[in-house]
């Protein structure tokens, strides 16, 4: 009776536990891709190896993460150049003793703060509109002490500029020291700005910039920024610069070291730096063979010829166990809201079964005593 009670007690476990669900807290490989092959397939399923991950490089971005373009360093002229809303004051010489300019007794007119209109012409009396805005302060105190020659043959012009909203730069966050930046003369560019600013704040991660000039945005990383000088831009005025934190992440779940929103530290983060980014995977839990990529393309990015994903629900498998699986890891790139999903090992059930087993032959040892 006691030989046979031992023997039905573990059979008894065993077949409860064949029809439930053991606890566990990630999904099996298995599970997942067992919808690509259904009849009609609700995932596309590729293999992340060697000659998968040329392929995959060339599909479209992902992640509802707006890109925006950078403008490239342009060599503008190194002089400080007059633009509409600028102020001038002139100061204009005659030595004549019957001038048109100067009552008697005086050797000089002062002319002070005329506007630069939008156009960028300011008008001067005896000569009418005289346009000036694009010239430097030189070229413009020439243009019209030529034309002021012609009614006051021994007239003398001095030109002072005062730059306007038009003639500076708004730093608007991000840095030590934001607010409104008079343009200097020479080349200043988008890291001068930041530069005059404080730098970047310490606090960001993976800090952007942001430029918004003319109604349109534009968008890099300093790092790219600071590793190619080209595209360091040169700002003009009513530009607005922002230095923001990278706002692009991927999810972690299942049997991996954190399940949490990571977010990029870097330009570019592998599937391998995605790994080290989660905290590894679980030892006594995971399936190294089974990590996933779960995302989602736009409908529009399918493609049967191998030009995109078959499906917009998309899955890379990973396997951490094979040296291919490791390098092309390395080489393949997360986008933005992609799912890192580190798989339970099946061997956990056979575990789980054992223990229970295990635990059941204690109780009856127990009963039986």
């Amino acid at each position: 009776m006691t030989f046979l009670r031992l023997l039905f007690t573990p059979l008894l476990v065993v077949s409860l536990l064949a029809g439930c669900s053991l606890p566990r807290g990630a999904a099996l490989q298995s599970e997942i891709l067992k919808e690509a092959n259904e009849e009609f397939p609700q995932i596309a399923v590729y293999q992340v190896t060697r000659d998968t991950v040329g392929q995959v490089a060339s599909w479209p971005m992902t992640g509802n993460f707006r890109t925006y373009g950078w403008l490239s360093h342009s060599h503008e002229p190194a002089e400080l150049r007059i633009s509409p809303f600028d102020a001038v004051d002139l100061i204009i010489w005659d030595s004549e003793d019957n001038s048109l300019l100067t009552a008697p007794g005086q050797k000089l007119v002062a002319i002070e703060g005329i506007k630069v209109s939008a156009s960028g012409s300011i008008f001067v009396p005896y000569l009418g509109n005289q346009r000036i805005a694009g010239k430097t302060p030189e070229a413009a105190r020439r243009q019209l002490e030529r034309e002021m020659i012609q009614i006051v043959p021994s007239a003398q012009v001095q030109l002072n500029i005062t730059p306007g909203s038009r003639s500076s730069v708004s730093l608007v966050s991000g840095v030590t020291a934001p607010g409104p930046v008079q343009l200097p003369e020479g080349h200043f560019t988008v890291l001068n700005l930041i530069a005059q600013g404080g730098g970047a704040s310490t606090a960001l991660r993976n800090p952007h910039v942001r430029l918004i000039r003319a109604g349109k945005t534009y968008r890099i990383s300093m790092a790219k920024m600071l590793a190619n000088p080209s595209l360091d831009s040169i700002v003009k005025g009513g530009d607005k610069v922002t230095v923001e934190a990278d706002q692009r992440y991927f999810r972690a779940l299942g049997a991996s070291g954190t399940e949490e929103l990571i977010y990029f530290e870097q330009d570019r983060v592998s599937a391998l730096d995605a790994m080290s980014l989660i905290g590894g995977i679980q030892d006594a839990r995971a399936d190294p063979k089974g990590v996933l990529i779960l995302r989602e393309y736009g409908a529009n990015a399918v493609r049967s010829d191998g030009s995109g994903p078959s499906n917009s629900r998309t899955v890379f498998t990973i396997d951490l166990t094979t040296a291919d699986g490791l390098f092309s890891a390395g080489n393949f790139y997360i986008h933005p809201q992609d799912t890192v999903l580190v798989t339970e090992s099946p061997v956990n059930n056979a575990r789980t079964i054992f223990s229970l087993i295990g635990s059941t032959f204690g109780v009856a040892n127990q009963i039986n005593n």
